[in-house]
């Protein structure tokens, strides 16, 4: 498959250091905190880039996995020992190969080495239903996919459907020391079920050995603006779509990412939490530091307690998460003593961090000999992640910070491109060299989500709502966009009714988030069964039971509600808003 076949995907290229006309009242701001306004990026390949750093620190650690360093030559070295072995199995140029891995070795030497042999990677999290998979192998036409051993059984069960020619099996014990893998082979190890000696599938040890009988040449040359990577999100309507993003895209991130953090030093840590198949993971905590000489400590299974732990063994110098996980952090007991000291940077994202959770972290930190704040961001994944962030120095209550450099803010009126006044509330606009190509294979949506100026500038309209003041700092005010967040993870309610409608005793549904002390939102559907079907606790079995096998973990439904009737708008459309108020009520009532 070549990059052309990627239908909806444009050619945006500008040149950032000419663009005029477009007010930036954030350049006071900027220069005070040392952040260029304009930066020279690097015109090459994700792994070209890596490359280059590897060749100016080779003796650094370039991550450390459950005890185990490796340097960056180790990492190039490995990363081209499987570009070889991709090669062998028939990998070209354009095609896509998909990661469902967790944070582990070898889903970056994967990552790496598909962008090496001038692939595009197709990043989906391996909790996802066997039905979502499916779905993502089918809409990138990937011909490859690389997963774990414990998640065979739902690559296979899925497998004749889709147009995955090779199966790559990994085993987190592969990339563990020998004590380290003792153990877990006696602990976790166990629990996973053994895949059959004939399935056909290529193990990680037997898959490294085919790139010894590559003897042509398995190096593609890219440019900036090459397809390279896949993430999906749900765009403007909610509707599942892979994003395609450019080696331009992340490698722009990642100077960003050091350049609005001058106290970043080659070999600082990164906490690398957030999982490789999530724009905040993979921009920011993988390849911005893989490619500027950082430390990654790769956690492949999130867990408060774990998260703690790592921060005070490595003495990490950068973590990043989004707010309920450092609302998790402050109940922690293990914390209690421990030195923070070392902490340069505290980021949150993925969700609006409430003006109170920063205090108190803002107070935690201080009293943990910490001398830095907490710092929000905003972003979406169609520009990868990250485009805006709270200066180092100073803040504002409310503010997720100022743009990146050569990114540009507007809040213009909504659906247009009309700018308002600062101060006004109205939808946020954003352009800058991490915005995407466009959504796979939705060219319509493409062309409704980005719009170009005359002076050749792209604009995302995010679907978001704020505004600006007049020094340029940016106030998040609500998603326009129908959309539940719960622990980071956006879920798509219209996706999930389709899901629950199907169920043969379903009429129809209606998911709601409400409001979670822990995951900020958790999902509630309510249901209105098919005549005579009973509102029992057998019924209510049955449809979880189906949203179990068809619904990713994070977006299950925590309760059903059996309803007569569901509300409706004048124009017969599920009155979703009504429930919501209905469920503010209810809990109004009971905190009485």
């Amino acid at each position: 498959m070549s990059e052309l076949e990627i239908k909806g995907i444009k050619d945006w290229t500008t040149d950032w250091k000419k663009v005029e006309g477009i007010k930036t009242p954030w350049a006071e701001s900027s220069k005070a905190s040392d952040i260029p306004l304009h930066l020279n990026y690097f015109n090459g390949s994700m792994f070209e880039a890596v490359e280059k750093i590897a060749e100016k620190y080779p003796n650094n650690t370039a991550f450390d996995f459950m005890g185990k360093p490796t340097k960056y030559k180790e990492l190039v070295k490995t990363i081209r020992q499987c570009a070889r072995s991709l090669r062998t199995i028939g990998i070209r140029p354009g095609d896509v190969v998909t990661i469902a891995m967790p944070n582990c070795p070898q889903a970056i030497y994967m990552f790496y080495a598909v962008n090496l042999v001038g692939g595009i990677c197709n990043m989906v999290h391996p909790l996802s239903s066997e039905k979502e998979i499916e779905f993502y192998l089918r809409e990138s036409n990937s011909v490859s996919c690389i997963t774990l051993d414990q998640f065979y059984n739902k690559i296979e069960n899925i497998r004749k459907n889709t147009p995955v020619v090779n199966v790559i099996i990994a085993s987190i014990k592969d990339a563990l020391s020998k004590p380290v893998k003792a153990g877990y082979m006696l602990t976790e190890g166990r629990k996973i079920e053994r895949i059959p000696h004939d399935a056909p599938v290529i193990r990680w040890e037997k898959f490294l050995s085919l790139g010894k009988s590559c003897f042509w040449n398995y190096e593609v040359k890219r440019e900036s603006n090459d397809a390279s990577v896949i993430l999906y999100s749900g765009g403007t309507t909610g509707t599942t779509k892979g994003i395609v993003l450019t080696n331009g895209n992340f490698n722009a991130l990642g100077q960003q990412i050091i350049a609005t953090n001058p106290m970043f030093r080659p070999g600082d840590k990164m906490l690398a939490a957030m999982p490789i198949f999530h724009g905040f993971g993979l921009g920011v905590c993988i390849h911005s530091m893989l490619s500027q000489g950082g430390r990654c400590v790769l956690v492949p299974r999130f867990t408060p307690e774990s998260y703690a732990k790592l921060i005070t063994k490595y003495q990490c110098n950068f973590i990043a998460g989004v707010p309920t996980l450092f609302e998790a952090l402050l109940r922690l007991p293990k914390f209690d003593g421990a030195d923070l000291s070392s902490l340069k940077g505290v980021f949150s994202g993925g969700d609006s961090l409430s003006i109170e959770l920063k205090k108190k972290m803002d107070l935690f930190l201080r009293n943990h000999n910490a001398k830095i704040q907490i710092r929000e961001g905003y972003g979406t994944t169609e520009c990868v992640t990250a485009s805006c962030l709270t200066p180092p120095q100073f803040s504002k209550p409310g503010s997720i910070g100022i743009p990146f450099p050569d990114t540009y803010y507007k809040i213009c009126k909504i659906g247009t491109s009309e700018e308002l006044p600062y101060g006004e509330e109205g939808e946020i606009l954003l352009a800058g060299p991490t915005v995407m190509r466009g959504y796979m294979n939705h060219e319509a949506e493409t062309d409704a989500t980005l719009t170009t100026d005359p002076d050749g500038l792209t604009w995302v309209h995010t679907g978001d709502l704020g505004c600006m003041d007049a020094e340029g700092f940016i106030y998040f005010k609500g998603r326009a966009k129908r959309m539940i967040i719960s622990s980071g993870y956006n879920i798509y309610p219209a996706q999930l009714e389709n899901i629950i409608d199907a169920h043969p005793l379903v009429q129809m549904s209606c998911v709601i988030g409400i409001p979670d002390p822990i995951k900020i939102q958790k999902v509630k559907a309510f249901v209105m069964l098919k005549p005579d079907v009973p509102a029992n606790q057998r019924t209510k079995d049955s449809i979880m039971n189906y949203c179990e096998k068809h619904i990713a973990k994070y977006a299950m439904p925590k309760s059903i509600e059996f309803k007569a009737e569901l509300p409706k708008t004048l124009v017969g459309k599920v009155a979703y808003r009504v429930l919501e108020e209905e469920e503010a009520a209810k809990n109004a009532k009971c905190e009485e």
